[in-house]
């Protein structure tokens, strides 16, 4: 009875110990005072990749590089530098990878225009499509012999 209860306790608490839960990646001693600076930090560091994890944002890995970036953005805005300035720096230093989402410029605008092009190569293939299938009874109905004709209108005459 009471392996039974355990059982019972574990089970129900394993959806609570097997859910995600979020990261805390900035750790206290990186924080600044001043609550503004820490907010414009906070937005930097969200639009930051970490150059380990790649898929992840610097404000949420753990990894040692993302600590030594967030700590740079924080100690750039200290030193009176707007945010563009700050991420201007960090590009120049580590390239337009570094950026969560990248700039449109010439490199970038086959990422940018692409899926909107395939998006519209499809619509107009699907208005293709559509036109053929309904133009396609027309154009077996123009081919008919005369004899064709009159036996298909006797057939939809009987029917009626």
């Amino acid at each position: 009875m009471r392996r039974l209860r355990l059982c019972t306790l574990l089970l129900a608490l394993l959806p609570v110990l097997a859910a995600p839960r979020p990261a805390l990646a900035v750790e206290p001693s990186e924080m600044l005072k001043d609550a503004a600076l820490e907010t414009r930090a906070r937005a930097l560091s969200k639009e930051l990749r970490c150059m380990v994890c790649q898929n992840q944002s610097i404000d949420d890995s753990e990894a040692p590089l993302a600590h030594d970036l967030r700590v740079l953005v924080r100690e750039r805005l200290q030193a009176g530098d707007s945010d563009a300035q700050v991420v201007d720096f960090l590009v120049a230093r580590y390239g337009e990878f570094v950026l969560l989402n990248p700039r449109l410029s010439w490199r970038t605008a086959v990422l940018w225009g692409l899926p909107p092009a395939v998006l519209l190569l499809g619509m107009l293939a699907l208005i293709v499509v559509v036109r053929r299938r309904s133009m396609t009874p027309a154009a077996e109905m123009a081919n008919l012999t005369a004899a064709e004709e009159a036996r298909l209108s006797d057939l939809l005459q009987r029917e009626n």
